[in-house]
């Protein structure tokens, strides 16, 4: 039995039916080439049997102490069963890209069952007219709740899945893994009874060096440079979410990102990243005839992991900050220039504050009062009408290297997040392999033209090329 973090568990508390806090990796593969085996369901299954070891996401379950008054346990689901987990389905003919993303806004709607482990896996067959893919490819699409991984786990688990090569060999380790029983109510609430004697202190102590150690850092900060993010005015995407999702993304090569990013000097791909996302926001609302006089603010989440962490036990290790997108800007490099300039400043100021600091602080609120504020906040709609930001746009790195799953060539990574209210469009960005995937999730009712927002993010991303090609 282990406690979840303070952050793990804001993902737990903060979870409505109408924004299911599951992120999701999404894979597709090449068919076996002619004369090769076809890959059975079972096959799969036997594949997940055999690398459920590699992580203890797999096999942990929630067990929520009651009425929320301390944060939930992962426990060892005694009754785990793989099958309720790996599901098996395909696209109706022709099985194109619009019919695929519509199955997965779907798949992607429905809240995960917390009673058990929380991910499914789906086995999806019949892409076999989507433009770039080879007919009788399929796809990977998993749903795991947040409260179990961030993006850097998240991509832990899928390599758990995959091997460097088509008919690589592992030898097993002997499985060790023990289930528990499901630990008392009695015993969840004596222990958080005692942890309500040590907050008044820890939250003294806390916020003492929280103040110390901001003055300290922030000494040699001019704070005349930093831009507060101010969202202003809020679009269409920043109310309450309905339950209802729509996707889509654009497959970019890694070279063309590279041309634009070296033609214009100091900046970085994120920053390239942001500003294809700026301008495709800038043609989305200005059709709409809602484009904002001022800029639109990004919500850019930044992993707190460090580079040497090989951690496998899941959770989150992540902060943020906020970024302008500069949607008031027409000029695709003139917008890239802005975006890097406020990046600079934004990292200089997050970095000298501590941005471990935000968790520390999540540390100081006792779990009774946090689950308490969540369930205040879904009940009078408060987090819509307070948005942090107009967007989110999330970069994951993914491996520069081909994988295989039972044999099959993952061609694609795309990435989804996941929206709360307020926030209702999300974007993610997964490099694998030579090339970029730039996805989006939106609320249905937000956004009921995801084939024409696809446009904005091409347009805008052949803009930048064509700005490149010009210097």
């Amino acid at each position: 039995m282990k406690q979840l973090s303070p952050t793990d568990s804001l993902f737990v508390f903060n979870e409505t039916p109408s924004t299911p806090l599951h992120i999701s990796p999404l894979l597709i593969y090449e068919p076996p080439a002619k004369g090769e085996e076809p890959i059975r369901f079972k096959d799969i299954l036997k594949r997940f049997e055999e690398r459920l070891y590699k992580s203890p996401v797999f096999r942990r379950k929630l067990s929520r102490v009651p009425l929320d008054l301390d944060r939930p346990y992962w426990v060892e689901d005694e009754s785990f069963d793989l099958e309720f987990h790996v599901r098996h389905m395909a696209l109706p003919k022709p099985g194109d890209w619009r019919q695929f993303c519509i199955l997965l806004a779907r798949l992607h709607s429905r809240p995960l069952d917390l009673s058990r482990p929380p991910w499914e896996a789906y086995i999806i067959e019949g892409l076999d007219n989507i433009n770039g893919l080879p007919a009788g490819s399929f796809a990977l699409y998993m749903k795991i709740h947040h409260s179990a991984i961030d993006g850097a786990t998240g991509n832990q688990m899928i390599e758990a899945l995959h091997d460097l090569a088509p008919r690589s060999k592992e030898k097993l380790p002997v499985d060790t893994w023990q289930p528990e029983s499901e630990p008392a109510n009695v015993k969840k609430l004596g222990l958080a009874y005692m942890k309500l004697f040590k907050s008044p202190k820890q939250i003294q102590a806390i916020v003492k060096h929280a103040r110390n150690s901001r003055s300290v850092a922030t000494r040699e900060i001019d704070p005349s440079g930093i831009d507060d993010h101010d969202m202003g005015e809020r679009t269409r995407f920043n109310v309450k979410v309905s339950p209802h999702r729509v996707l889509g993304g654009l497959r970019m090569d890694l070279n063309d990102l590279k041309t634009i990013k070296n033609a214009i000097g100091n900046c970085t791909l994120n920053d390239v990243f942001l500003s294809i996302v700026g301008g495709s926001l800038r043609m989305y609302l200005e059709d709409k005839g809602e484009l904002l006089a001022t800029t639109l603010v990004v919500g850019v989440p930044m992993s707190t992991r460090d580079a040497s962490n090989s951690n496998t036990e899941g959770g989150n290790e992540v902060s943020g900050m906020r970024l302008n997108l500069r949607t008031d800007i027409e000029d695709p490099v003139e917008r890239l220039q802005a975006i890097n300039r406020d990046a600079i400043s934004s990292k200089a100021y997050a970095s000298a504050i501590g941005i471990e600091r935000l968790s520390t602080m999540i540390n100081s609120v006792p779990s009774s009062l946090m689950s308490l504020g969540m369930r205040v906040m879904a009940v009078t709609g408060l987090s819509a009408r307070t948005p942090l930001a107009h967007t989110i746009v999330t970069n994951v790195p993914g491996p520069s290297f081909p994988m295989y799953f039972c044999g099959a060539k993952a061609s694609v990574w795309i990435g989804l997040g996941c929206l709360t209210d307020g926030v209702g469009l999300f974007h993610t960005i997964n490099s694998y392999n030579g090339f970029v995937f730039l996805s989006f999730l939106c609320c249905r009712e937000m956004m009921p033209d995801p084939e024409f927002y696809h446009q904005c993010l091409n347009r805008s991303l052949e803009e930048h090329l064509s700005a490149a090609k010009e210097r």
